[in-house]
């Protein structure tokens, strides 16, 4: 909760590694591979619909014009939010091993939005991330 971009080479080289250590020590023999996605919210970006007071469909995925060059990252508004309110989380992927096509983990992104225990509907961000601020606490 709360990296920031300063942080992402922290995350790859520090945490990852850690992570890498605990399944070793799991199991010696086992080498998962994985896909490192930071989620931020806290950022000025909204997004809007031309011509309308309403938000973005929930669902919406920005993924060009406005995000990095050569990054790979988009915005998500993943819930229906009141009219003027909704902010999407920023997804940064940091390191894809899998190979997911964009597609492919933008819906996983979305669908995790729908998992959190404590909602009946979409949530802003997904469930895993809700999941460690609550074990943080």
């Amino acid at each position: 909760d709360g990296v920031s971009e300063s942080q992402f080479s922290q995350v790859l080289n520090k945490e990852l590694d850690q992570i890498i250590e605990a399944c070793k020590f799991l199991d010696e023999k086992w080498n998962p591979k994985f896909t490192v996605i930071v989620a931020q919210k806290t950022h000025h970006t909204e997004f809007f619909q031309p011509g309308s007071p309403d938000n973005v469909p929930p669902g919406t995925v920005i993924d060009n014009k406005v995000c990095h060059p050569r990054n790979y990252d988009f915005y998500m508004c993943a819930h229906a939010g009141m009219i003027g309110t909704t902010r999407p989380t920023h997804y940064h992927v940091l390191l894809d091993e899998i190979g997911f096509s964009p597609d492919d983990l933008q819906e996983l992104v979305h669908s995790l939005s729908y998992v959190y225990q404590r909602s009946t509907t979409a949530i802003s961000v997904v469930a895993p991330v809700c999941y460690a601020h609550l074990a943080a606490t």
